[in-house]
Parts: structure tokens; C-alpha cells; sequence
């Protein structure tokens, strides 16, 4: 994948746990809840119809604030790439203010997982927003605390 400087935030880790426990932590809800934002901060809620057109709507709590995200996924290669955006939520109805495109590609390494996170902006600036709010930080985060909890699944 080529990656656009101005709107791609992109990084890789080796995760200590195996490829398809880390798939199945990101495609169901029970598991998703247990890594997918940064502690303290947590998954109120999640629904995953996991197809591409399907729902992929999380409710996360931040702060006590409830933060409701609804979108679709948009391409599954089962133990290799899952790609969600918040462009479309189900059916393909659009999204009146999208802010990015998630894409998780996994990879075997000797004893893990490469683990890449890209998120793709609609504009420079999104993606500046989001890397100044912390998008290294926190989905760097999320990451250790993903390869944790997978790690209790082995």
C-alpha cells in the first residue's frame, strides 16, 4: 500500500500472540471490548456484522462522555486485513462528517504477529487532527493492551 503523507497515519509492531487470536480480538464484540480504546476509557457497547456493508458500531466512554461510532466494513480478509470506515454506516448511507478509514493488515513473524494500523483522512487537516490528538499514542496503546488480552486467550 502506498501511503499519501498529507492524509495516512500508518505504523507496525511484532504482537506477542498469534495472527488469528489477534483477528478474532478484532472481529468480536466480547473481545473488542477489552482493548479497543485506551484504559480508563472503555467500549459501552459494540455491534460487529462482520461482511463487508456490514456495521461495525462501537459507543465508547471517555471521560464519562459517551462517543458514538457507527460505520461499515469495507473489505475482510479473514487472519489478514480488516478495513472499517466511518464514511458509511450500514446499507451505505453516508456519513454527514467522516473522519477516517481504518486498515488492519496482519502478518505472521517468528513467534507473533506484525501488527499495521493505517489510518487513511479525507484531508490534511483531519489527519493532522488526529495525529495531534494523540493517534500514535493512543492506537499505539491499544495495540499493547490488544496484544495483552490476547495473549490470556492462548
Amino acid at each position: 500500500m502506498i501511503l499519501d503523507p498529507e492524509t495516512d497515519l500508518s505504523f507496525s509492531l511484532t504482537l506477542n500472540a498469534p495472527r488469528a487470536v489477534i483477528w478474532q480480538c478484532w472481529t468480536q464484540p466480547q473481545h473488542l471490548k477489552e482493548f479497543f480504546v485506551p484504559k480508563p476509557h472503555f467500549i459501552e457497547s459494540c455491534d460487529v456484522d462482520l461482511r463487508v456493508g456490514g456495521r461495525f458500531n462501537t459507543v465508547m466512554n471517555v471521560e464519562g462522555n459517551s462517543m458514538s461510532n457507527d460505520g461499515v466494513f469495507l473489505e475482510i480478509v479473514p487472519d489478514e486485513k480488516l478495513v472499517f470506515t466511518d464514511a458509511y454506516q450500514e446499507g451505505w448511507k453516508p456519513a454527514a462528517d467522516p473522519f477516517m478509514t481504518a486498515i488492519i493488515e496482519l502478518a505472521d513473524t517468528d513467534g507473533g504477529t506484525l501488527y499495521t494500523v493505517t489510518a487513511r483522512h479525507r484531508s490534511a487537516e483531519a489527519c493532522k487532527a488526529h495525529k495531534d490528538m494523540g493517534f500514535f499514542d493512543g492506537w499505539g496503546t491499544v495495540a499493547r493492551q490488544l496484544e495483552s488480552y490476547a495473549q490470556t486467550l492462548i
